[in-house]
């Protein structure tokens, strides 16, 4: 059986007790430690944030909360997981009080969930009780460094996402600039220049 194939079986069978840490009386594998692995075995690996083509937000929203998805691509085969943007306590957050912070700490939840449908570390998620008791990623485990994933952009005046937002902001000058900006952060970056001329367009 070729690699390609039997690429599952190789993940599932790659020890990560030394890669794990304790939460309570749970075992988790931080997103950052799998993603490691991942790149190690396979480096062509994947990762895709999926972005609401409404919003061309990195995150979904049913105007109550708000839920992200995530998928990793190995082998050519891609595993999607939707997670929900989540307290400490598990509970689902209002979108009003969602902050950045938040979307990015969910996103690399997820990620670490995908990875497992790959199949490593997919015993830690049995029940998924494990989610219930994470508030925050763990750091890296690991001697070498892993690069920190951003998931804000720029937004920079008539560049490639300068239409989309516009476009956002068309369809929800009822929520006032202030919230429309607090929403857009959650993505972007957006220096007091940019908010200027996005003032703009909502008058």
């Amino acid at each position: 059986m070729d690699k390609k194939k039997n690429y599952f079986k190789e993940l599932a069978s790659i020890s990560v007790k030394d890669k794990t840490e304790k939460k309570g009386k749970f075992s988790y594998l931080s997103w950052a430690s799998a993603w490691s692995l991942v790149k190690t075995a396979h480096p062509d690996a994947q990762r895709k944030v999926y972005e609401s083509e409404h919003t061309g937000l990195n995150f979904f929203t049913d105007g109550r909360t708000a839920y992200v998805k995530v998928g990793i691509i190995i082998d050519e085969m891609e595993h999607i997981d939707y997670l929900p943007v989540m307290d400490y306590r598990n509970n689902s957050i209002p979108i009003e009080k969602i902050s950045s912070m938040d979307i990015n700490t969910t996103i690399q939840r997820s990620t670490a969930k995908a990875i497992a449908m790959h199949g490593l570390g997919l015993s830690l998620w049995i029940g998924e009780d494990i989610i219930q008791t994470i508030k925050q990623p763990a750091q890296p485990v690991s001697k070498s460094p892993v690069p920190k994933t951003s998931t804000h952009v720029e937004l920079n005046i008539g560049d490639t996402n300068w239409t989309k937002v516009l476009s956002y902001i068309a369809k929800n000058k009822e929520l006032g600039l202030p919230k429309i900006i607090k929403n857009l952060e959650v993505k972007y970056n957006i220096k007091a220049v940019v908010k200027k001329e996005l003032s703009k367009s909502i008058k």
